[in-house]
């Protein structure tokens, strides 16, 4: 009797044993596979997130050749003595040419007057019509150098010519006096007529004062190949500023 409730007294024992267990493998099986402490990141982000820096590091990779390739050609094509630049003995005007800048400053002294002729980025005739030579003003079809010139005299008195240099010529569009401290509302006033409309006599007058000034055929032929040339500088100045910024 006694060794049968000491078997049913153990066995007891051990189904509560055994259910307490239970209960707990039950209890921690519920936490593990509960939604909320699931990972959520796919196994495969982290290989997708090298994946995208791959890719990044090539694209630069690839600009930063075509670039440099880019520099190569510009390089071939361009003349040797470029960053040597010199003007013909004959030329009157000091060169101030600043790298970066759109324009080139000539600048002289002539009898008293201070002449300073500001030029332009040469732009290329877009008329692909081969059977004109000329355009409506008669000039030849080609490359062209917006110029302003200014002569200005001691007391601070400025004649202003507006001017289109091609090969060979050059044409004024317009003409206006000012003076220093003049607002834009009095240069406007001074604008005068359209130098077209003047006459004939007049206008070869004025043709003729800016050459004695230096402002010539010859000055214009100059003019041409050297900004042409500050074109690729410019060109390849770029370039090379872009490079520095993609290899940083």
């Amino acid at each position: 009797m006694a060794f049968t409730w000491c078997v049913r007294r153990s066995a007891s024992r051990l189904a509560s044993v055994y259910g307490n267990r239970m209960s707990r493998l039950r209890s921690i099986s519920a936490v593990v596979s509960r939604p909320s402490l699931a990972p959520t990141s796919s196994p495969f982000r982290p290989f997708a997130l090298y994946s995208t820096a791959i890719d990044r590091m090539s694209s630069e990779q690839s600009l930063l050749r075509v670039i440099d390739s880019e520099i190569n050609t510009a390089l071939q094509i361009d003349d040797p003595d470029l960053d040597e630049e010199t003007a013909p003995g004959s030329f009157p005007f000091k060169i101030e040419d600043n790298p970066g800048h759109q324009t080139v400053t000539l600048t002289r002294e002539y009898k008293g007057e201070h002449i300073k002729v500001v030029v332009s980025m040469p732009s290329l005739d877009g008329d692909e019509n081969d059977d004109e030579d000329d355009d409506d003003d008669g000039h030849s079809n080609g490359s062209s150098i917006p110029l302003v010139v200014t002569v200005t005299k001691k007391s601070g008195l400025s004649l202003e010519f507006s001017c289109m240099a091609f090969p060979d010529e050059i044409a004024i569009d317009a003409l206006s006096v000012s003076n220093q401290g003049s607002t834009l509302e009095d240069k406007l006033a001074n604008e005068g007529p359209d130098f077209e409309c003047l006459d004939e006599n007049l206008k070869k007058t004025f043709y003729k004062y800016l050459e004695i000034r230096g402002v010539k055929a010859s000055t214009t032929n100059f003019l041409h190949q050297y900004m042409m040339r500050k074109v690729k500088r410019e060109y390849l100045l770029w370039l090379k500023n872009v490079k520095k910024f993609m290899e940083e």
